[in-house]
């Protein structure tokens, strides 16, 4: 296992990081026996990096991933997020300071530890000034709960103002950004990335294998099951009847030609692919089974050289989005109708 610098931080991360979103039994994985012994497989194999957040299973797999680290803790950059509706109250979600400060202490019980590594905005939050959240979070680094703090899906334009916020009024830097990134979702590497680069910032990918669409188990629109995960929990990113899949089994056959002739499985090119970028520092792999972490780790070792780069280039350009609805994040200014239109009145007036 390969490891670098997370950004500016001094601490040394596994290339690989593991991912818990299928640790649980509302998106994955029930069986808590189970995900230990992934889990514990994956720290054995040299992997020192693990990622989740308290809305995965609605804190259940902070509790698997805290009872697997018991007597190893101290071996493991951890890092969780906040963010996301845990309850029916309205302030149960957001970055407001209310919140961080309630739910980092029940993310830190359920992870059964009294420090987390790094803590991530899962989602930037309009409704929140950026020096709420920033204070929060730097108190929380200054109280020694939190090492350092990073975000999730955001886009450029607000990683620089949280920046610029922080310089003006001396809070806590974010370390780390987590964006999706795969051969089939490369937005980030018009700003996001540069960004991260330009400011220090490590960057935690995600989706590596666009939710199984690079492993190789689509390659025909009949292969779509729309009552199975991962496409029953989005079928718009599935729906053989929308251009979107059409478009992905289309290219998966050229990727697939490029594959076997770099003598690859798909699902190690794409893996490849996505640790090859020199901004990136660890990619997010998410295993159910067993089986599935022994396929990532099959392919932990291969780089790709510039022919086959170039070849995946030429059939999924640098900074495509194959799908919008991969992108992971849509600001206000494009989900609300009414920021997008003037009141009846202007119109009139206008």
């Amino acid at each position: 296992m390969r490891y670098q610098t997370l950004g500016t931080t001094g601490m040394q991360v596994s290339r690989y990081c593991l991912g818990s979103m299928m640790f649980g039994g509302m998106r994955g994985n029930p069986d808590h026996a189970d995900c230990t012994r992934i889990i514990h497989a994956a720290l054995d194999a040299g992997i020192n990096f693990v990622d989740t957040a308290d809305v995965y299973s609605h804190g259940e797999s902070e509790e698997i991933v805290g009872g697997a680290l018991k007597g190893r803790r101290d071996d493991v950059i951890l890092a969780t997020k906040v963010h996301h509706s845990m309850g029916p109250d309205p302030n149960m979600q957001g970055s407001s300071r209310r919140w961080i400060m309630r739910e980092v202490e029940a993310s830190l019980k359920r992870l059964q530890t009294d420090w987390i590594d790094l803590y991530q905005l899962h989602r930037p939050d309009p409704s929140t000034r950026i020096e709420e959240t920033l204070s929060a979070m730097s108190d929380l680094v200054h109280q020694g709960k939190v090492r350092v703090i990073g975000t999730s899906t955001f886009p450029a334009e607000e990683i620089v103002e949280y920046h610029w916020a922080a310089e003006r009024s001396g809070f806590q830097h974010f370390s780390c950004e987590q964006s999706p990134y795969s051969i089939f979702v490369r937005a980030i590497e018009r700003s996001v990335l540069p960004t991260c680069a330009k400011y220090g910032m490590g960057v935690i990918t995600n989706s590596p294998l666009n939710r199984a669409w690079l492993a190789g188990v689509y390659r025909r629109l009949e292969d779509i099951d729309l009552t199975k995960r991962p496409a029953m929990d989005n079928p718009r990113r599935f729906d053989p009847s929308l251009p979107g899949p059409r478009r992905k089994i289309e290219l998966l056959e050229q990727l697939v030609a490029i594959a076997d002739d770099a003598g690859l499985p798909l699902n190690h090119m794409a893996m490849a692919f996505v640790t090859n970028h020199p901004a990136v520092t660890a990619a997010i792999i998410g295993p159910t089974r067993m089986s599935d972490l022994e396929a990532y780790l099959a392919g932990a070792g291969v780089e790709l050289d510039d022919e086959t780069l170039d070849r995946i280039d030429a059939v999924v350009p640098p900074g495509t989005l194959v799908t919008e609805v991969d992108a992971g994040y849509d600001p206000p200014s494009i989900t609300t109708p009414s920021l997008r239109r003037r009141p009846p009145g202007a119109r009139a007036a206008g």
